[in-house]
């Protein structure tokens, strides 16, 4: 028996394990999970074309955001990234899968872009200095437990400009997702898919940044160049200054 809980960090470690092997998406230790997942990428996964969010470039085309330094967490293939690259932003990207870090690059390479791709878990792989000017997160979030907010909104507080833009896409609460409570997992030990958040809950969850827009993604026709699915709830917030 050991008593080697001294800080936050060990606390929040704890918690990790309570959760089944099997439901593990934002450890390390889900690496293998994931690189099975994109492993096929022939398989019928929306997000898996290669098209950017349909927010994140209703965003640019509005003018709410600008070029800069941006950071994309959990950025899968890279669709996103290598967007944002293309329009002007110097981009650094992250995932947990080599699989998906691996096509990523190819995608960037492919598009005549440039995207630094870091492979690693988002709360400790090692970035640039500095701080962003848009963080964005297109289905990171939802794959978090309850208390990995809390390291969520650390890294945001570390990482984010003051002035600096945070966006996102998650599961919308309604449309999928789990709606269980938050103690419940820790009783089931299992994320169930990923959490389903409202708007009413990513206002709350963010109430240190402004309000820009919170909506529901728009669903795109398969011949749009830009993703969007309804399943989706998406928002788009300013720290500020």
């Amino acid at each position: 028996m050991t008593r080697d809980i001294r800080t936050v960090d060990d606390v929040l470690g704890m918690l990790d394990r309570l959760f089944t092997v099997e439901t593990d998406r934002w450890t390390d230790g889900s690496c293998d999970w994931w690189d099975e997942f994109y492993a096929n990428r022939s398989r019928d996964i929306p997000f898996f074309v290669d098209k950017p969010d349909e927010n994140l470039a209703s965003y640019l085309e509005r003018g709410l955001i600008k070029p800069g330094r941006a950071l994309d967490l959990g950025c899968g293939p890279g669709r996103n990234a290598a967007f944002l690259a293309a329009k002007g932003y110097e981009v650094d990207a992250v995932d947990l899968s080599r699989t998906a870090v691996a096509w990523g690059q190819e995608r960037a390479r492919e598009a005549g872009v440039d995207v630094r791709f870091h492979c690693g878990d988002i709360f400790t792989v090692g970035l640039p200095p500095g701080r962003y000017d848009l963080i964005y997160d297109s289905g990171c979030l939802h794959h978090l437990p309850p208390h990995r907010r809390v390291s969520y909104l650390a890294l945001l507080e570390r990482a984010l400009a003051p002035g600096g833009h945070f966006a996102l896409a998650c599961f919308a609460s309604g449309a999928t997702g789990s709606k269980l409570p938050d103690e419940e997992f820790y009783r089931t030990r299992s994320l169930d898919g990923g959490l389903a958040y409202s708007l009413d809950d990513l206002r709350g969850l963010f109430t240190a940044f402004t309000e820009i827009e919170l909506r529901a993604m728009r669903r795109q026709s398969p011949d749009s160049p830009l993703f969007g699915v309804s399943l989706l709830n998406t928002g788009l917030f300013q720290r500020p200054l």
